[in-house]
This record gives structure tokens, sequence and C-alpha cells, in this order.
């Protein structure tokens, strides 16, 4: 029977939000998936927007190589929580990487649902 446990995002800092800090490729950490294919990562990623305009954000899924790997999204001014990744799979060691048209104001939270066989 499989087993879920909840996990912080390996780019966040005890559950901290992670600053976006790139612009370009290859973007900031947010989280690297559980290693092998046995075992998946299920994630749950969330924005928040602290500036006044809206801000492009693209998701590096597991490689940066365009349209294969990247997930885009503008993230509206002053925003709350907004859902960016709704329970998408990962795992084999991949990276979820993010960058913004505007450096360090976008902040994202989650978490990881790691489900083992």
């Amino acid at each position: 029977m499989a087993t879920y446990a909840k996990q912080l995002l390996s780019g966040s800092t005890n559950g901290k939000g992670i600053l976006v800090v790139a612009t370009a490729t290859a973007g900031t950490t947010i989280h690297t998936a559980v290693s092998g294919t046995s075992d998946i990562d299920e994630l749950w990623v969330y924005a928040v927007n602290s500036s006044d305009a809206d801000v492009k954000l693209t998701l590096e899924w597991g490689e940066a190589t365009a349209p294969d790997g990247n997930i885009e999204q503008t993230v509206p001014a002053e925003s709350g929580l907004m859902l960016l990744v709704p329970g998408l799979l990962l795992q084999n060691s991949l990276v979820l990487k993010a960058f913004a048209g505007t450096t360090n104001v976008i902040i994202i939270h989650g978490y990881a649902n790691r489900i083992t066989a």
C-alpha cells in the first residue's frame, strides 16, 4: 500500500517562501524531486506577487527546454496565494526551477506529497 508524507519544497528554508531571483534560465531552484522511479512527488505550488505590476513567471518543469519543460503564468500585481501547480507529479531527481520577468517580487510557497510504493 502506498504511503503519503508531506514534505517541504527542497528550495525552502524551514518552510519559508522561496524568492524568485532569476530572470532567465536556469531559474531559482524550487524543488528537487525524490530520486529513482519507484517513489514520486506530487507538487502543490503557489505564488505571491509583491509588486504593483503583473509579472510573467516561468516554471522549468524538470528541464529548461521550451516548450517541453516550461509552464508560463502571469501572476497578478499584489496577489495573494495563486495556485500554479495543482498536484502534478515529478520524480527521478528532476528539478523544478522558476524565473520571472522581474527579480525579487515573486515568492513561491508550497509542498510535496511524497508518495512511496
